[in-house]
């Protein structure tokens, strides 16, 4: 068992939010059944909210953020997991109100961790995170409610972002046509690189029609905010619309028109409590629809003490491809 080691704890004083790192031991850790030692974990957009000033991410400080982990058990008291056995955590409590990835050890309940898949290694398991398992979860969705590769193009929006890279791939690697969605013009060829067939610029509100001609079967979104209503209008009969972010806001405003006239869906794809069963099973699809190499060329693997400068990166939105700490 590891004596001490090194977690970056953000603390808060007067509505100010600090990080930094400490040497803890496992009696600073909260309670779970299971002991890991944290090989690798990645920095996600909630992540960085976390580190923010009157964010609403973090519910008690202090605590250890990290939203991800993927490690080594050293210790298990749940009856699913033993010493040596390798685990992926994300989700759940994880980083919000239980300490997180963010540690070079950590204690969590045994329900929330996925035995490490065949196929994959701790390494790509985070590449893949839970931008990477959002992904998954809105193509799931899409394909349980009869969205096919031959039905037509499937726009993704964000699709820069964690969730969007991912969800490119994945489609792509499906034969699905796809279009991704981004308002950074100097990414559209890598987008293309990605596995894209077009890409355009973001969505703006554009008409008070209430439908717009349908240009795609679905759409992917982590972006949310006004602009889920323009993006309804322009889905094809019997489509659908995977939401799973508030990047732009939380609140939108629709007509009835795209789902009484067309038929449209709003599936909402959740992360966090997203049933064990399925989890499992997606996570196992992860590893086949997501080719190693491909991953490997979006990931930056950076060491655990250069957290704070790839935050910052983040918050000024200079961050390419996925983000690995190496603990």
């Amino acid at each position: 068992m590891t004596h001490s080691f090194k977690a970056y704890v953000v603390e808060e004083a007067n509505g100010k939010v600090s990080g930094s790192f400490k040497s803890l031991t496992i009696d600073d850790l909260p309670e779970g059944d299971v002991t890991i030692r944290v090989h690798y974990s990645s920095l996600n957009y909630k992540d960085m909210l976390a580190a923010q000033d009157h964010n609403k991410i973090i519910h008690k400080h202090p605590i250890i953020p990290g939203i991800d982990l993927a490690g080594e058990v050293i210790e298990s008291h749940h009856p699913s997991f033993k010493k040596g056995d390798e685990v992926i955590g994300t989700g759940y409590d994880l980083g919000v109100s239980h300490s997180g990835g963010f540690s070079e050890v950590a204690r969590v309940n045994g329900d929330w961790l996925v035995p490490l898949p065949k196929g994959l290694t701790l390494e790509e398991a985070m590449i893949i995170g839970t931008a990477g398992f959002t992904a998954a979860i809105s193509i799931q969705l899409l394909e349980d409610n009869k969205i096919t590769a031959g039905g037509g193009p499937v726009c993704v929006r964000g699709a820069t972002g964690g969730v969007g890279i991912l969800a490119t791939m994945m489609l792509s690697t499906l034969n699905y046509q796809v279009t991704a969605s981004s308002g950074q013009t100097e990414q559209h060829e890598w987008l293309q690189q990605l596995g894209a067939h077009h890409v355009v610029g973001r969505f703006e509100q554009t008409t008070d029609k209430p439908l717009q001609k349908g240009e795609w079967q679905a759409i992917i979104d982590p972006v949310g905010g006004e602009t889920v209503g323009e993006c309804l209008k322009h889905i094809q009969p019997h489509g659908a619309l995977a939401l799973s972010g508030n990047v732009s806001g939380v609140n939108f405003q629709s007509s009835v028109f795209p789902f009484i006239l067309r038929g449209v869906k709003l599936l909402g794809a959740d992360s966090v409590r997203f049933p064990m069963k399925h989890r499992l099973l997606l996570w196992r699809r992860l590893a086949t629809d997501l080719k190693p190499q491909q991953l490997h060329d979006i990931k930056t693997v950076v060491p655990f003490d250069q957290i704070e400068t790839y935050i910052h990166a983040l918050e000024q939105n200079k961050v390419h491809g996925r983000i690995v700490l190496k603990m």
